[in-house]
This record gives C-alpha cells, sequence and structure tokens, in this order.
C-alpha cells in the first residue's frame, strides 16, 4: 500500500481582484505561476481550499465528482468568463472533512452536492496547478463567528495534512472594496491604514502571536477599514489553525493594487 505524502505546510493566499486570472501586470499572477518551481514543490494527493467566497451559517464542503467553475464576479472583461478550470471534485476528502469537524465538535457540517469551485479557489490554482489534474474541495467560512473558531476549524483538519492533503486558505489581507482606487494604485502608493493592518498582520504572524491574530478585529489598527466583513480573512486563521500552535509562519509573497487590496501570502510549516 503507497503512503500517502506527508504535508507540514499550509497556505493563505491572498486572491485579490479576479483580473489575476488574466492581467499579465500583477506581480501576484507571476508568484502563483512560479508556485511549482519556487514556493512548494510537491504534488498534493488532493486540495482543500477554503475561500472567503463560500460563506454559509454552518460550515459546508462541496461534494461532486466534476467541479464546475463558477464566475462570481460581476462586469469584468468576457474573457475571463470563458476561463474554466476542469478539476475534479475530491468527494472522498469531503466526507473526511465532515468526520473530522463533527469528531471536533462541530455539530452541524452541510453537503452541497451542486456547487463548483468559485474564483477564490479557481483562479489562484489556475496559475498554480494548471494542469487541473489534482481533485479539489471547497469548505466555506461562517463570516458570523470569529477568528478563534475558524482557527478551531482549521485545527479540526490537521490530520489530513498526514494524508497528502493541501490545505489552502483563500481570501485578502485586506479587503475594502469601497476604498480601491485606480490613481492611486497606478501611482504605485498604497493608503497608509492599509500598510498599517498589512504590516500588523505580518509582525504578528512572523513572531508566532497567533492569539493575536485570532483576535484581530480588537487588537489590530485599522481593523474595521481592512475587514468591514471578515470573510476574505477568516481563510487565514484557518490555515493558521490546521499548521498547528507551534507553527512558523513565514511571508511568501507581498504586493499591492489600486491602492488597498494587499496580497501578502503565508506559508505555515508545522513544528512537528
Amino acid at each position: 500500500m503507497k503512503m500517502a505524502l506527508t504535508m507540514k505546510d499550509t497556505f493563505y493566499i491572498s486572491h485579490g481582484s479576479p483580473m489575476l486570472s488574466i492581467d499579465e501586470s500583477l506581480p501576484a499572477r507571476h508568484f502563483l505561476q512560479s508556485w511549482k518551481d519556487k514556493v512548494f514543490s510537491l504534488k498534493p494527493k488532493s486540495i482543500l481550499v477554503i475561500s472567503g467566497h463560500w460563506d454559509t451559517s454552518f460550515p459546508a464542503v462541496n461534494i461532486v465528482q466534476r467541479n464546475d467553475t463558477i464566475y462570481d464576479f460581476y462586469g469584468f472583461p468576457d474573457p475571463m468568463y470563458k476561463l474554466k478550470y476542469p478539476a475534479s471534485g475530491a468527494p472522498e476528502l469531503a466526507l473526511r472533512v465532515k468526520e473530522l469537524l463533527m469528531a471536533s465538535g462541530f455539530k452541524r457540517v452541510d453537503e452541497d452536492r451542486e456547487r463548483g469551485l468559485d474564483h477564490g479557489a479557481w483562479v489562484p490554482l489556475m496559475l498554480m496547478y494548471p494542469e487541473a489534474d489534482i481533485p479539489v474541495c471547497q469548505l466555506s467560512v461562517q463570516s458570523e463567528r470569529d477568528g478563534n473558531y475558524h482557527y478551531n476549524l482549521g485545527k479540526a483538519l490537521a490530520p489530513l495534512k498526514d494524508e497528502g492533503v493541501l490545505i489552502m486558505g483563500s481570501g485578502a489581507t485586506t479587503h475594502n472594496l469601497r476604498t480601491l482606487s485606480k490613481n492611486m494604485g497606478s501611482a504605485g502608493g498604497v493608503f497608509p491604514w492599509a500598510l498599517e493592518f498589512d504590516n500588523w498582520v505580518k509582525d504578528a504572524l512572523l513572531q508566532g502571536r497567533y492569539e493575536d491574530v485570532n483576535h484581530f478585529q480588537e487588537k489590530a489598527p485599522y481593523a474595521k477599514m481592512a475587514h468591514p466583513w471578515p470573510d476574505h480573512f477568516y481563510p487565514l486563521h484557518v490555515a493558521m489553525g490546521a499548521a498547528g500552535e507551534n507553527a512558523k509562519a513565514k511571508l511568501i509573497h507581498q504586493s499591492w493594487e489600486l491602492g488597498s487590496l494587499s496580497y501578502s501570502s503565508y506559508q505555515f510549516t508545522s513544528a512537528t
């Protein structure tokens, strides 16, 4: 019997704007395209994505044989709506996620047998694993809960790393769409509040202050400005929790778009 590859790492990817799918000028696009060569060379057995674009009252997994490509964005260039990421589903992984969560005290985990991949999943994956030959499952966030809840969600998923599963949170380190500015972005500028929040997150993660990050709404400067709604930040907490309390965080990419959209992305390496 072939032993599953052990994954020591979990990841949080800031997927930024859907334009990442076609805009060659974005540094984050080139970062993700270099994924297998420069960031993570192991090929996982399957991938679990926790995306800020799937927000439910209770944890939910998608159980499908083949993932449809969901175009959950509006008013973008036509070619983006023709892109496909035909990765197969991972129904066994989905049921394993449900089993682990329920064993850890999450009393209800829903099954969605129709949903495919939202752009928080397929846009980065299209760049990271363009062959679409790795099965993918999604797990939802619960934005009405807090960071600690999502950290514990991640902790429950930790055994998946020993089963060859790549756990990837996909969100945005800052996500206030009302503040996006083409003028600011074209000048290469970043709003001071966005920079301050982004730097606080970086310092807290690199120093291992995960408890502070769990309570970012009270601890971080400009938290409400950076995340008027926390759906795009909670995937970070899941990746962090899955790595374990003594995990080492590493900043693997940092760039900005439109003055306030951070692409800061992190790798968490388990201590054991």
